[in-house]
């Protein structure tokens, strides 16, 4: 049995609510291929009271059908039921049987939004088998799981109608983070060195499945080239069954993930709008809500700028990845990824991808700094003084009265900051200190693959330089 990497706080949080003499509902959701399923059935070994999946692409009947056949093979007093013609009847009889057990009684649904088909009355029948039954329980632990994220907070946690505030735990699965995808490697006797970590992450974004795709005897390269470019590589054809798996009518979506990938900063509200053709209002707040709340995008503020003024920018790697790539690749071509390497749209590539590495991993980079401690307040920045133009990868503010202004570069060696560079440093403090008219001590932070060159140009404008190990911890 493969061992659970990761997932502390979710694995203590389930073990403690099955050791329980209380009843709880709880909510598992997150991005498809993060590892939901896997989380469940492995603190529980693969043991349950009842345990259902649904189905994608089958209407109300056959679902029914299935809890039926699910329902009968596991728990011995249903063997003699019948059908059931609703899922109100479906839930009364899964209460019957559960009734019929001794001990706590763990009940798995995983897939829920695919059980909420048209006209189904799923919804409101898992609210009646709820309220009306299993709270009042003193030994049913309900796990329900799903991929469709925005579907979980809609419809279960932030539901406004009988299941309002009865979903008592709530466990959002994230990718996993570059040391939990060390110790991955690690478990399964691969020797990548931290470089070809990232690398692979700046594809795979940490998504356990993809992970489990890498072949340990292969580069990270060799393996990015075969998982994505290859004829049979899985991630060559993931992105269409990605989206459409989530999303009901997934075209918009994919639409706005398209306009988003083509600018390597981010986007505005009012460009989505002007690029995409989608009208402001309700709709188009639902669309970036249900992408940033699935993982595919996040949203980030620029220093200095009200919340209004929020930029929306990809942040899933894998779908990142295939729009730049995957998508325009040739089939004919052998060896794509190994002969694009020096390419300058793949360091282009690179050098983005690797900003967003050091966004998704900011607690390391505080800790790094030394300030896990201290409030504050992550963003961009850019602004001029005059015709003097500047912007800043990453500014970390704080709360003791310092700004640390981060220049990010992915590199193969150690960086070298050489007299043009430093100057080009200089005048972004400069800029940034005038256009912001900050009193804070403001500190020039290199975070760098292999560190940067210890010279005479380092030394006299680098306050604080971090490698990738940093990000590692």
């Amino acid at each position: 049995m493969k061992k659970l990497i990761g997932r502390r706080e979710e694995i203590t949080l389930l073990n403690n609510l099955n050791n329980n003499e209380m009843s709880a509902f709880v909510a598992v959701y997150g991005r498809r291929r993060v590892g939901k399923t896997f989380l469940v059935r492995q603190v529980f070994n693969n043991t349950f009271s009842f345990y259902f999946t649904g189905t994608a692409n089958i209407n109300t009947a056959q679902q029914l059908a299935n809890f039926h056949a699910a329902l009968s093979g596991q728990i011995i007093a249903a063997e003699h039921y019948p059908i059931p013609k609703d899922w109100f009847e479906a839930f009364r009889q899964l209460s019957a049987a559960l009734a019929t057990l001794s001990g706590k009684k763990v009940v798995f649904l995983d897939e829920l939004p695919w059980l909420d088909t048209p006209k189904s009355g799923f919804i409101p029948a898992l609210e009646y088998f709820w309220n009306s039954w299993g709270s009042a329980q003193p030994d049913i632990l309900l796990i329900t799981c799903g991929s469709a994220a925005s579907w979980m907070i809609n419809n279960l946690i932030n539901h406004r109608g009988g299941l309002h505030n009865r979903v008592t735990h709530r466990i959002q699965l994230d990718p996993f983070t570059l040391g939990e995808c060390e110790h991955f490697f690690e478990e399964r006797g691969a020797t990548f060195g931290r470089y070809q970590i990232i690398q692979l992450y700046m594809v795979t974004g940490g998504i356990p499945f993809y992970l489990d795709q890498v072949d340990k005897g292969l580069t990270a390269t060799q393996n990015i080239d075969r998982l994505c470019f290859s004829k049979n590589g899985l991630l060559r054809t993931e992105f269409d069954n990605l989206y459409t798996s989530l999303f009901k009518k997934a075209d918009k979506h994919i639409a706005i993930i398209e306009i988003l990938a083509g600018k390597n900063k981010g986007m505005s509200r009012e460009e989505i709008i002007k690029k995409s053709g989608i009208p402001d209002g309700g709709s188009l707040t639902r669309l970036l809500l249900e992408l940033e709340q699935s993982g595919f995008i996040r949203r980030y503020k620029t220093f200095g700028h009200a919340v209004r003024d929020m930029q929306y920018q990809v942040s899933d790697f894998y779908s990142l990845f295939y729009l730049r790539f995957i998508k325009t690749h040739d089939s004919e071509e052998h060896n794509s990824w190994l002969d694009r390497m020096d390419n300058p749209e793949v360091r282009a590539w690179s050098g983005y991808a690797f900003e967003q590495v050091c966004w998704a991993h900011l607690p390391q980079i505080k800790q790094a700094l030394g300030v896990s401690g201290v409030q504050t307040s992550t963003s961009t920045w850019q602004g001029s003084v005059g015709d003097t133009k500047a912007q800043i990868d990453l500014v970390i503010d704080r709360r003791d009265q310092a700004i640390n202004l981060f220049e990010i570069k992915f590199s193969m060696d150690e960086f070298a900051i050489d007299k043009n560079y430093a100057d080009t440093l200089r005048r972004k403090i400069s800029v940034f200190k005038q256009a912001t008219n900050t009193r804070k001590a403001v500190f020039m932070t290199m975070l760098t693959t292999f560190g940067i060159t210890n010279n005479q140009y380092a030394g006299s404008i680098v306050q604080k330089s971090l490698t990738m190990d940093a990000l590692f911890g």
